[in-house]
């Protein structure tokens, strides 16, 4: 294999076979069940990379279903998104943890965005006739339990819509050099694009975190649940763009001397 070859052809792990193909990714009927609580402020501030901020002591926590995921396939994910402020000003959104049971988006997510996503078996169903039902299992440990009457009260699409595509996400992406230390240590920033929500609600919600020791979601616990919202939408996953640099020297400010 020449050089050249290498060089044209390298874009993801295994050179031969990777576990990914090119983005962007397009989701088709992706639904979200967010349930939105008040979480100690400390806490949340503890996890905030700066220079974002934490926008209040609240967290978004997740379960989302993809059953149509081009170059994915179908897949589940849960975890925790946190409201930040950027150093624009504006309000965004900053992922904390995600758990997923497909090795194409945990690589991919990782490897390219910076996405947090470790290896886990969430769920969002139906339960009964009038319930919708998030669950998160780490091994044989339940870890996540979310609940919402199903389909309470409409939101407004267009305003669900807007949020989605013009909110900018934020990762915090960090790859090892071949010695240990962070080869890259970057903060992401990704939109996205093509957004058309088919459905959304909102409803009674109920959110229960469990302790453990490898996935420590109730790191950030559960004060008081503010809001609960199930969304359903077309989208696509588009590619990042670096929005600081950690590992960057850091250039002292100039001294201005009056002549």
């Amino acid at each position: 294999m020449k050089i050249e070859d290498i060089r044209r052809n390298a874009f993801a792990m295994p050179m031969h076979n990777p576990a990914y193909p090119r983005p962007p990714f397009r989701f088709l009927r992706r639904e979200y069940f967010i349930v939105s609580y008040e979480t100690d402020p400390e806490a949340v501030r503890a996890v905030v990379p700066e220079p974002l901020q934490a926008a209040a002591n609240i967290v978004n926590y997740e379960f989302i279903r993809m059953p149509d995921s081009s170059g994915f396939g179908n897949y589940t994910e849960s975890g925790q998104v946190i409201p930040i402020i950027d150093e624009q000003g504006r309000m965004g959104s900053y992922t904390h943890a995600m758990y997923l049971d497909d090795e194409g988006p945990i690589a991919g997510g990782r490897e390219i965005w910076g996405f947090p996503k470790k290896l886990g078996s969430p769920r969002l169903s139906i339960d009964g006739h009038d319930t919708l039902l998030g669950t998160l299992d780490y091994g044989t440990q339940r870890i996540a339990t979310g609940t919402m009457g199903f389909k309470f009260r409409p939101l407004d699409l267009e305003t669900e819509q807007r949020s989605l595509a013009d909110t900018p996400n934020y990762l915090l992406k960090v790859l090892p050099h071949v010695d240990g230390s962070a080869r890259v240590c970057e903060l992401v920033r990704f939109y996205l694009r093509n957004v058309t929500v088919l459905g959304a609600w909102k409803g009674p919600g109920a959110l229960e975190l469990h302790a453990h020791a490898l996935a420590p979601v109730a790191d950030l616990p559960v004060r008081r649940v503010v809001g609960a919202k199930h969304l359903i939408a077309n989208l696509t996953l588009d590619i990042g763009e670096v929005a600081f640099d950690y590992l960057a020297p850091i250039q002292a400010p100039k001294l201005v001397v009056n002549e």
